[in-house]
This record gives structure tokens, sequence and C-alpha cells, in this order.
């Protein structure tokens, strides 16, 4: 077997089980450098990954090999610039050659990213299919690529893991570059907005920092709740935000949540951002899941049997990634077997992947994404205090306290702080109140339960 076919299959079983974040940081520019005596050797591009592969990812990865080449006994992690121990040194040419091979191999979630704007060019709306839980903001991005800073401006964008949020917002900058010609788009998470404004500072380079982001006609930010709790950051993101507003140009945000839930975010980039266009993309229904699926299986021109798409389609109901990786892992499997498969053979190659047991949490867990959710310290919910920025966020622990561990009122009461059942009952009976008729709030706990069993 290749080792491209070898490392892809692994890749598919990885991108399952890890968040986008942590795939795109460890896993970009990795592939089986060689394979001799039972050990498969990988190439990493730095020592960080290669550390961290092989403290965090070693007996997954070794596992995963083994599912498909059982002669396979141990892998080692080597960084590509350097020759495997156990593989003669190359020509510089050799070397070279199969060093592009290896990028060329490993592109996958970078591959068609422009230098220039940062955007991937296979985020495109031809690609995005609508359903019922994005019509309201795939239609406003169509009206932002027609009508670029007069209408909808911010486009603010948000909705949880994996819900097709990024796809969206780079493809209305794809659109605007194809449909006005000239015009200058940029793309950036926040994290690195955050990472360019520190080397600016430190560089002593601030007006060329400040230039590069506003001169564009349309500057698209993911992510923006990290931004949360970064003072510096949000002092110059605000002007920079302002300088293009009052020159009409576009701006078009994301987040895994609405601006009033993002904690410790400046009231006036509140206010900014709640000044234009907001736009909830909730989880695909299994209409829309089955579209996605069949024109993923046209785009790459393969034939799978409606059965095994529709498998795929009930068992992977949230996470579009996690759907497309389910595909993938399928059509590695079927590629590796020469063979169509069955949906019994499918359903035991994704049976890991649908039966993975419930993390097992604990209240300090609970606690520490409320304090992390809401901005607030967890020493805080514990001692007495009737801050209004407190309260909200400790009944919410005492509300997810009960309903995810069936504790009694006191024994909740004796782990936040000894405080009285009655004052727990309230508590939880007024969240419960709450969420009957308050839609913010249900997804502020559905978000902070994400967070809970993802981390």
């Amino acid at each position: 077997m290749e080792h491209t076919e070898l490392w892809q299959h692994v890749l598919s079983e990885v991108e399952l089980s890890v968040s986008k974040a942590s795939f795109n940081t460890w896993f970009q520019h990795t592939g089986i450098q060689s394979k001799q005596d039972g050990v498969v050797f990988i190439s990493v591009p730095n020592s960080f990954a290669k550390e961290w592969l092989e403290n965090k990812f070693n007996k997954f990865i070794l596992k995963s090999l083994r599912t498909i080449s059982s002669e396979v006994k141990d892998v080692k992690f080597v960084i590509a610039a350097s020759p495997s121990p156990l593989t003669p040194q190359k020509t510089k040419k050799k070397k070279e050659e199969e060093e592009k091979e290896i990028a060329l191999d490993n592109q996958f979630e970078f591959a068609g990213v422009d230098a220039e704007t940062n955007l991937n060019s296979k985020y495109t709306f031809d690609e995005f299919v609508v359903g019922s839980s994005n019509e309201l903001a795939h239609a406003a991005a169509i009206s932002v690529t027609k009508n670029l800073g007069t209408i909808y401006n911010p486009l603010f964008v948000y909705g949880g893991v994996g819900a097709g949020k990024t796809h969206l917002i780079q493809a209305i900058g794809n659109e605007v570059l194809k449909m006005h010609k000239g015009k200058k788009v940029k793309y950036v998470s926040s994290e690195k907005f955050t990472n360019e404004l520190v080397n600016a500072i430190q560089n002593r380079s601030m007006e060329r920092f400040k230039e590069d982001y506003r001169q564009n006609d349309v500057l698209i930010i993911d992510d923006v709740q990290f931004l949360a709790g970064k003072d510096k950051t949000q002092e110059e993101f605000f002007h920079t935000f302002n300088a293009l507003y009052e020159k009409n140009k576009q701006i078009i945000i994301s987040s895994d949540r609405p601006p009033k839930a993002i904690p410790t975010l400046e009231d006036r980039l509140q206010s900014r951002f709640e000044g234009g266009m907001i736009a909830d993309i909730g989880y695909p229904d299994y209409e829309t899941r089955l579209a996605i699926l069949k024109n993923k299986i046209i785009k790459k021109q393969v034939v799978l049997s409606d059965d095994i798409v529709e498998f795929i389609a009930n068992n992977f109901q949230k996470n579009l990634r996690e759907l497309e990786g389910a595909l993938n892992k399928v059509l590695v499997h079927m590629k590796i077997a020469k063979n169509p498969l069955s949906v019994e053979e499918v359903k035991k190659i994704l049976y890991p992947s649908i039966h993975t047991p419930k993390k097992n949490i604990n209240v300090k867990q609970i606690i520490q994404a409320v304090a992390n959710f809401y901005g607030v310290q967890e020493k805080q919910l514990i001692i007495k205090t009737r801050k209004q920025e407190i309260v909200k966020p400790r009944q919410i622990i005492m509300y997810l306290l009960r309903e995810e561990f069936k504790f009694s009122y006191p024994s909740i009461g004796s782990k936040i702080g000894g405080r009285d059942h009655t004052t727990v009952m309230h508590a939880c009976e007024k969240i419960e109140g709450q969420l009957k008729e308050d839609e913010s709030l249900i997804e502020e706990l559905n978000l902070i339960k994400k967070i809970v069993y993802n981390a």
C-alpha cells in the first residue's frame, strides 16, 4: 500500500477525534516518510510538532496504522528536514523531490489558500448546501456581496463548532473577488489578528499593521469570541472597525455565540457588532446532511450506495467536519479494499466514531467551564457576593450540577461555598423558568456543555 493512502487513513481517523484547531495545528505538513522493518517514520515540520505528537498521539496513530497494516510494529517521528536514522542519505535533489511530495500529499485543509487574502478557494457558495438551519445567514451573505458596506454592515454570523460558519464567510470573500474586480479582501482569525498585533508592537511597526488592515474593502474576522479578555487587541480592533465602517467598507464577523454572550467583550464592541445584521447557523437537518454528502460524493467522483449515504447522514448529525470525516474514512477503506463496501462493513468501520462513550466529567470541570465562558474567576463563584455578573454564572453552575449529576440541593450547596439548600433550589427553579422563554440562555447552556464534554 502506498504511503499516501496509509496516511490518509490515519488523518481520517484523527479528524473525527480532535477539534479543527488541533488538527490544523499539529497535522499540517505531516506524512509518512518511510517504512522499514515494521517501523513507520512520520515526517513532521518542527520539533514542537514532533514532541506533541509523540506525547499525545503516538498510541492513537499506531493503533490506526495497525488496523490497515498488521505488520506495523511501531511509529517514529522525524523532523522533515532530517533524514530517518534508518533511511540512507539521499542526494539533495532526491530529498527536495520527496519533501515536495510530502507537502503536496498533506495540503488537505490548506489547499487553495491564497497568501494575500488568506481565503481558501474551496469555500464557495456553490459548495455551500442551503437548508432550514442556515438559509437566513446564507441569504444575508448573498446580499452582502451585492451591496458591499451598505447593507448588513457588519454581518455577524454565529453558530456551533462545525456548523459551517467559516465556509460561509469565506464564500463571501471569494464571491466578492469574482464579482468586484480590484476589491481588496482579507480573511483572518482573531488569533492571527492578535498575533500580528503583538508582533507589530514588538517590532515597532504599528503603522504598517494599521495600514494593512484599514486598506481593505472587505475584512473578515473568524472566531471573534477569542478577542474576549484581550484589552489591547479589542482596542485596536475597535479603531480598525471604525476606520473601515466610516468608509463604508464591509466587515464580516463570525463567532460561536451572539455578541451579548461573549464574556469580557467591551460594550462599545458589542454595540458595533449588534449594529448590523446578526444571523445564526444551526446544525443541519437530515435532508441537508444527505445533500452535503451527495455533493461531496459527486465531486470526488466515487459511487456509494444510498443505504451507506443514509447511514452516515443518520449517525453524524451535528458537526459537519465529522460528517465529512466519516465519509472520507469510508472512501479510504473502499479504496484500500478496491471493492464496494456493504452497509455492515461501513457500520464496523464507523462504529468507534459513532459509539464514543460520553466523557466522564466532574464538578470542577463544570465550574471551570462556566467561569471561562463568562470571564470570571472560579473563586468568585464560591465566595459570598451578590454582584450580578457573578450571580448568574453561579446559578447556572447549580442548575448544571442538578441536571448533569442529579445531586441533591444540600449537596450542591456544600460544593458552592456552603450555601443553604433553599438558595440552590431557588437558583435551579429560576434558571429552569428562564430557559422556557430565553433562547439566548438555552444557547449559552448548550455551548457550556460542549466546552465541558469536548475539552
